[in-house]
């Protein structure tokens, strides 16, 4: 929401018209995103003349200050929308910045590669503002994804399978 949608769009508007379509996933009680996707895809479709998105929503796996506990199941929901959402769209790269909405997308699309259905590379690039330790999505996708970005050195010390490239958004 707000932080991570501005970050992505930054990540995004750096990309070729060859990632196209692109596939938009956010919680479905994110208010500002939809809005500020919209606008991004007008400004490229004046850029791209074959520009070609999709906007979904699912459950938010976790809110803000929520429990551990609770939100284990309140991500298995969001995993419920996350797996039919993913065998649908088949993405051939996920490209995610820490919201907890990206962990049962990530999840889905890794079950979707064990099955041998569709492969997905993840990219996790994670938040500027995480300067000295990962948010729980970095946490937990550190070991799931295929390339895990950082843009502050510390975090490249702390986390060697990281790959840091310094700011990039």
């Amino acid at each position: 929401t707000g932080g991570h949608t501005t970050e992505i769009l930054r990540l995004l508007s750096c990309l070729s018209e060859s990632y196209s379509p692109r596939h938009y996933v956010f919680a479905d009680s994110d208010t500002m995103s939809e809005a500020k996707i919209y606008s991004f895809e007008q400004k490229r479709a004046e850029k791209f003349s074959n520009s070609q998105f999709t906007l979904d929503r699912i459950p938010r796996s976790r809110e803000v200050r929520q429990s551990w506990t609770s939100s284990v199941v309140t991500t298995l929901y969001s995993m419920l929308y996350s797996l039919p959402l993913t065998y649908k769209r088949k993405p051939d790269l996920i490209l995610c910045n820490g919201p907890g909405t990206c962990v049962p997308v990530c999840i889905s699309a890794l079950l979707l590669g064990l099955l041998g259905i569709k492969r997905a590379i993840i990219v996790y690039v994670e938040s500027i503002c995480r300067v000295e330790t990962l948010s729980l999505s970095g946490k937990i996708l550190y070991y799931f994804s295929d390339y895990f970005i950082v843009q502050w050195p510390d975090l490249k010390e702390k986390y060697p399978k990281s790959i840091y490239l310094g700011r990039i958004v």
